[in-house]
């Protein structure tokens, strides 16, 4: 089971529960047998499932609770911090500083992904700052120092490798000590890929680890890996002093369960998800936020920051201003394509959006999508200058569509599909007239500048249904102050 499709089920059982005219024992055993069979079937460790659900359980006595308490909230509650805790170690990792050199040693069964999260590490802290270098103490695997060889060119990060030494303990000593020399303030040392039964290769990762003495050591898990993940991940914490684990593949075409049931095996946290092959296919992994986007109750915070990561500063003010005046041509929606292709694959950035999972992206249909907008970026690139800054619909006529078409060598039904689309957007545009978006992270100035009716006449129905009704939006507003506490997401009264 896929991680979208267990985030499916935990939200059905949810809803069912949430659904029945009366909340018992019966009803909540029936709840918490689904949640725990989709957990089973996404390869959590059974221990961890049954766990989980006598701690429920334990929580949610329903004889306890007065006639006046809301017990959907309350299991509901439950469960979002029984699932939390899964993924939560308790304590946080070492986390590197700008300007003091620190060693960063990356360890994981081969064929996990390992060398591109090396590069995906040094690139995210690059581009917050730091001076990261890479080390390829990777003597194993034919070809592994050409890989981060071509990785490292790309993403412009300094490396050291040998074609000619076979010792691994050798080069990541002579690597980490020339980076130290230069100044590097994250230097990431890339090891042999290895497996559970290979004792040589432990010993060889206990080695480059006495020689190179890392602050912080990251498991890399692919997370496809299924029921092993837990065996797998306790020989590593054996071997070596894994402080933390980037979770990699988790781009919706794989099993979740298990690599997160390694974060109890090495009783370290996960601090990134890999979503994607792609450089910036990097995540930094929160739990709150993470479980809150699995329950398809969205992630509005992360969501916001996205689109003050893509959309330049100098654009800001303006779109802001055009967006308030509900004020929509087809150069926004163009630009507004655009940046939700640079917010990363699409059916991650709708993740973010509460209840909008099936309504905006059907599942299986993410290329399809990104093809779509691809397609009607194309056709639009045939227009005129008039043709894209003017509002009035009636300027679109057939032999305008006909150029258009032939311009971009695309059908004129297509086109006409495209203006459709168009004032689709428009009409949703025109209800956020008069909404003030904040300043990044300034969640509190969203919450204050929008009310619930307002909101409820841009969403669409079923996404309004999903997220609880009009008692459910005004539960999510009053929370999106803060990230810490996700639980207004869940909505609802009793």
């Amino acid at each position: 089971m896929v991680l979208a499709e267990l985030g499916g089920s935990i939200s059905r059982a949810l809803q069912q529960m949430s659904n029945a005219t009366v909340i018992d024992e019966k009803v909540l055993n029936e709840c918490l047998n689904e949640i725990t069979r989709a957990l089973l079937q996404s390869d959590v460790q059974f221990k961890l499932v049954r766990d989980m659900q006598t701690n429920i359980k334990k929580i949610v006595n329903l004889d306890d609770l007065a006639a006046g308490h809301n017990k959907r909230k309350i299991i509901q509650q439950a469960i979002f911090n029984e699932l939390c805790k899964m993924l939560d170690p308790g304590k946080p990792s070492f986390t590197p500083k700008k300007g003091k050199t620190s060693v960063v040693m990356f360890v994981g069964l081969q064929g996990s992904g390992k060398t591109t999260t090396c590069t995906k590490y040094a690139y995210y802290h690059q581009k917050k700052g730091w001076r990261p270098a890479l080390v390829c103490a990777d003597t194993f695997r034919a070809g592994a120092f050409d890989q981060l060889k071509q990785n490292a060119t790309k993403a412009k990060i300094p490396f050291y490798g040998s074609y000619t030494e076979s010792d691994p303990v050798k080069i990541a000593a002579e690597g980490v000590e020339r980076f130290k020399e230069e100044n590097y303030d994250l230097i990431i040392v890339d090891t042999s890929g290895r497996h559970k039964q290979e004792a040589a290769l432990f010993e060889e990762m206990r080695q480059v680890s006495e020689a190179t003495k890392p602050d912080l050591v990251i498991f890399v898990m692919d997370s496809s890996i299924g029921q092993a993940a837990f065996d797998q991940a306790q020989a590593f914490k054996q071997s070596v002093s894994v402080g933390a684990v980037i979770v990699t593949k988790m781009d919706g075409h794989a099993k979740g369960g298990g690599a997160l049931s390694a974060v109890a095996a090495t009783k370290s946290p996960v601090i990134f998800i890999g979503t994607g092959e792609h450089m910036d296919e990097f995540e930094v992994f929160d739990v709150k936020p993470f479980v809150s986007r699995l329950l398809g109750m969205g992630d509005l915070s992360a969501f916001m920051d996205k689109i003050h990561e893509v959309v330049p500063m100098d654009q800001q003010p303006e779109l802001l201003q055009k967006l308030s005046e509900g004020h929509f041509t087809l150069r926004i929606m163009y630009e507004q394509f655009q940046n939700i292709l640079k917010m990363g694959p699409i059916s991650q950035v709708f993740s973010m959006l509460p209840g909008s999972s099936a309504e905006l992206m059907p599942k299986g249909h993410e290329k399809e999508s990104s093809a779509k907008i691809k397609r009607y970026m194309t056709m639009m690139d045939s227009m005129t200058n008039e043709e894209l800054d003017s509002t009035n619909p009636k300027l679109m006529n057939e032999s305008r569509m006909m150029r258009i078409a032939r311009g971009s060598g695309r059908l004129v039904r297509e086109v006409m599909d495209m203006l459709e689309e168009y004032k689709r957007l428009a009409k949703v545009w025109s209800k956020m007239k008069g909404l003030k978006i904040p300043k990044k992270g300034d969640m509190n100035a969203l919450s204050r500048n929008m009310n619930a009716q307002h909101m409820s006449k841009v969403l669409p129905p079923q996404m309004l249904k999903q997220i609880g009704g009009m008692g459910g939006l005004q539960n999510l507003m009053k929370q999106m102050g803060s990230t810490k506490d996700m639980m207004g997401m869940f909505g609802g009264g009793d």
